[in-house]
C-alpha cells in the first residue's frame, strides 16, 4: 500500500473547498440566524426536541417559524407515559378462550348462528363455503379473579394473577377482515402498505430519550408458529424521514443486521471515516436540500453508538435465576417470546420509546383448543411477568403495555366441530385488547359484546379510536402530528379516530 493510502482522512482538504462552492445571500441568512438560535436554545431543551425540530424544518416546512415548528415538536401537553411495549399476537386470539366469557353458549353448542345476528355481515371465503354455521362454545373453563373479580379464561393463570392491573377492552372492531390488511391496519392506521407504523410516528413527533439506542425497536419471537408472515413495513417509516423507521433486534451473533465491523477491520479509523463521510453528506445536503441525506447522516451516527450499547442491552449476564424463574423456562433461551419480555424490560430501562414485540401463531382455524394451549403456554407467564417486573422496578408507572391481535375469532366453528375439536375464523366485528399502566385505569373492562361476542352492544372501539388514545397518553394530539406528503397532510388515525375518555386515568 502506498503511503497516500495510508494518512489518514482529512477533515480539511481541497476537495471539500472544491464541492462547497459557496452560499448565495439566502443560504448565508438562514443557517446563521437559526444556527445562533440554535446554539441558545439547545442549552434550554433536550437534543431529541433539536432533532425532530432541525428534521421536520428541513422535510416538511422550512418557511414556518421557528417558534411553531418548536411548539409542534414539544409533546402538546403533559403525557402519562414516556414509552410503550405493544406486545402483538400475531394471528388473530380468539377473545371466546380469554377474556370474552360467553355462557350461554354451552347450551346452544352446533345450532346455526342466527341470521339475526349475523345481519347479512361479510364473513371469509373460507366461511362462505361452508353450508352452516355451527355455534361452539369454548372449551375451558373461566373463573373470576382479583378485586375486579374479572373473568379470565384457565388458559391464562398467569394473567389472572395481574388482572387488577388491566384495561380490558372487549369492543375493539376494524373492518379488516383479512391478516394482511388487519396487521397493516394496526400498525399504520391504514390497511394499504405505505404508511408510517405506530412506532415511526412516535419517534418522529418525540425524538429520543437515548441517544445510543434507536427510539423504536422490535423484537419477533423465534418459538412462534409462523401461520402468517411478518413484513418489515409493518414498522416501516413509510414517507417519514427513513431515521424513524423500527430497527429490529434479533438473537445470535448479529443482533442488528449490518452493524459490526468487517472480519478483519479492527475500526480504529472509523470514527474519522464517518466524520469525513458526514461532512460529504451535508455538503450534498446543502447543494439539495434533500431531507433524506440528513436521516442517513442520523443513520450512520447512531450505528456507530450502537457498536458500543448493543453488547450491554443485549447480555444477560446480570439477571438474576428469580428473574429467569419469574419469566420461565423459555427465558433463558435469547429469542424465544419470554426471553423478548426480558429484553423489552432492559429497553425500557435505557429509555427506548417503543418496543413491539410479535408473537406469531394465533390463527387458528383448526384444532383451536390443541393450539391455544400451546399458545398461551409460551406466552401467558412471561406476559404477567413482565407486569409484575415493570411494576416493582417503578417502571409500570409511566410505561403503557399493550396485548392484542389484528381482529378476533368467530362464535361458529370451522371445519370439523366437536366439544374439544374445533376452529373459528377471522372476525373483525368485536375482539379484545388489553392495556396496563400509565395513563390508563387499571382492574376494568370496557366495552361489551353480545351473547354471541358477535356485535358490540356497548362502547365500541375502532382501530383509530385505539391509536389516538395510545398518542393521547404519549402526550400527543393525535389530528395535530402530521406530515405533508404528496401535496396532503396525513396522519396515523387517517381522518377519523377519537379518545377514549373513559378509560384514561
Amino acid at each position: 500500500m502506498s503511503d497516500h493510502h495510508k494518512e489518514p482522512f482529512k477533515l480539511h482538504s481541497p476537495e471539500f473547498d472544491q464541492l462547497n462552492k459557496g452560499w448565495d445571500r439566502r443560504n448565508f441568512l438562514t443557517k446563521t440566524s437559526l444556527g445562533i438560535g440554535a446554539l441558545a436554545l439547545s442549552s434550554l431543551i433536550g437534543k431529541s426536541v433539536l432533532g425532530t425540530l432541525a428534521n421536520k424544518m428541513a422535510s416538511e416546512s422550512p418557511s414556518a417559524s421557528l417558534e411553531q415548528e418548536i411548539l409542534r415538536a414539544l409533546p402538546h401537553f403533559a403525557p402519562k407515559a414516556k414509552r410503550v411495549v405493544y406486545l402483538f399476537m400475531s394471528g388473530g386470539p380468539s377473545q371466546f378462550e380469554t377474556f370474552d366469557y360467553k355462557p350461554k353458549l354451552v347450551d346452544m353448542f352446533g345450532q346455526e348462528l342466527p341470521a339475526s345476528v349475523r345481519q347479512g355481515q361479510r364473513l371469509t371465503g373460507m366461511s362462505g363455503s361452508q353450508s352452516t354455521l355451527p355455534i361452539v362454545p369454548s372449551a375451558f373453563k373461566f373463573n373470576q379473579h382479583g378485586d375486579s373479580r374479572t373473568w379470565i379464561s384457565e388458559l391464562l393463570p398467569h394473567t389472572a394473577e395481574v388482572v387488577d392491573d388491566l384495561c380490558i377492552i372487549k369492543s375493539i372492531h376494524s373492518e379488516a377482515i383479512n391478516h394482511d390488511p388487519a396487521l397493516t391496519f394496526f400498525q399504520t392506521g391504514n390497511q394499504l402498505p405505505g404508511r408510517a407504523s405506530i412506532g415511526s410516528w412516535l419517534s418522529y413527533g418525540l425524538g429520543s430519550d437515548n441517544q445510543n439506542l434507536p427510539t423504536f425497536i422490535v423484537l419477533v419471537s423465534k418459538n412462534a408458529a409462523k401461520d402468517q408472515p411478518l413484513y418489515a413495513r409493518l414498522w416501516g417509516n413509510g414517507f417519514l424521514p427513513s431515521e424513524h423507521q423500527g430497527v429490529q433486534f434479533r438473537a445470535g451473533k448479529d443482533p442488528v443486521l449490518f452493524l459490526d465491523d468487517p472480519d478483519g477491520y479492527e475500526g480504529k479509523d472509523r470514527k474519522e471515516m464517518l466524520d469525513y463521510l458526514s461532512r460529504l453528506n451535508r455538503l450534498q445536503n446543502d447543494a439539495y436540500g434533500d431531507p433524506e441525506v440528513e436521516a442517513r447522516i442520523a443513520q450512520y451516527e447512531m450505528a456507530y453508538r450502537m457498536q458500543t450499547s448493543i453488547p450491554e442491552v443485549m447480555s444477560t449476564a446480570d439477571e438474576t435465576d428469580e428473574v429467569f424463574d419469574m419469566y420461565g423456562p423459555d427465558s433463558r433461551d435469547p429469542g424465544t417470546y419470554a426471553a423478548n419480555c426480558i429484553l423489552a424490560r432492559k429497553l425500557l430501562e435505557k429509555d427506548v420509546k417503543f418496543v413491539q414485540l410479535y408473537h406469531q401463531g394465533w390463527d387458528h382455524h383448526g384444532d383451536l383448543p390443541g393450539n391455544m394451549i400451546k399458545q398461551c403456554k409460551d406466552t401467558d407467564q412471561p406476559t404477567a411477568a413482565f407486569i409484575k417486573d415493570l411494576k416493582r422496578r417503578g417502571l409500570l408507572e409511566d410505561t403503557l403495555v399493550i396485548w392484542g391481535g389484528e381482529f378476533g375469532r368467530t362464535v361458529y366453528s370451522q371445519g370439523k366441530l366437536s366439544a374439544d375439536n374445533y376452529g373459528r375464523d377471522h372476525h373483525p366485528r368485536c375482539f379484545t385488547m388489553w392495556m396496563a399502566g400509565a395513563g390508563v385505569k387499571p382492574g376494568i373492562s370496557y366495552g361489551e359484546t353480545d351473547d354471541f361476542s358477535y356485535n358490540i352492544v356497548k362502547d365500541p372501539v375502532h382501530v383509530h379510536d385505539f391509536h389516538a388514545t395510545l398518542m393521547h397518553i404519549m402526550g400527543v394530539d393525535h389530528e395535530r402530528l402530521t406530515y405533508k406528503f404528496q401535496g396532503r397532510r396525513f396522519r396515523l388515525t387517517d381522518v377519523e379516530g377519537k379518545v377514549v375518555k373513559a378509560i384514561l386515568s
